[in-house]
């Protein structure tokens, strides 16, 4: 098999991932409780920083729920996976052990910091990285990039701050199997 083909592993980022990862649109989180379902979620609208070769961090926007904070709580796996669509194929995974900073929490404004307010934003996600991979992406297909969906910004923009606290109440605290997010201190 050729050596292009073959995973490569890493215990850190070097400089050629972090730009990779700069320039990527979409990213993906992977988070899964010891009983129950295994969430994946795409992601995007520039919220994801490299903070140093063994942390990065996202901007955890306000969605119909809460999976990856709920799963975080309860063990703390995670994996980040980005995947290249322009010409030089490439997938890069990150694995970790990943925990949920909220504005109420005393590291807020240190991860806050690195970001632009978006409204609707409702806690950062870091992980910390165990391991990197790296795989050829041969089979991913080529697309190009038009623009940033709109629809999630606009949405939070037209809620009172009381009227995304209510909504977080009925849709984030929980996930779908039940366990506990942490994102409304109750």
């Amino acid at each position: 098999m050729s050596e292009l083909l073959m995973a490569k592993f890493f215990s850190e980022l070097d400089e050629s991932l972090i730009r990779f990862i700069a320039e990527q649109k979409v990213f993906f989180i992977a988070t899964a409780p010891a009983q129950g379902r295994i969430n994946l979620s795409p992601k995007g609208m520039d919220t994801f920083r490299c903070l140093d070769s063994k942390t990065v961090c996202y901007l955890d926007l306000t969605g119909s729920g809460n999976e990856t904070s709920a799963h975080l709580v309860e063990n703390g796996r995670m994996t980040v996976m980005f995947c290249s669509f322009n010409e030089k194929p490439l997938i890069l995974r990150l694995y970790g052990q990943g925990q949920v900073i909220r504005p109420r929490d005393a590291h807020w404004e240190k991860y806050f910091s690195h970001f632009t307010p978006i409204p609707g934003q409702r806690q950062i996600v870091v992980l910390n990285i165990e391991s990197v991979q790296t795989s050829c992406g041969y089979a991913v297909p080529l697309m190009e990039f038009k623009e940033e969906r709109q629809t999630l910004k606009k949405s939070a923009e037209r809620k009172r701050p009381e009227d995304l606290q209510k909504y977080w109440q009925e849709k984030n605290v929980k996930s779908i199997d039940g366990l506990p997010t942490g994102l409304i201190d109750i």
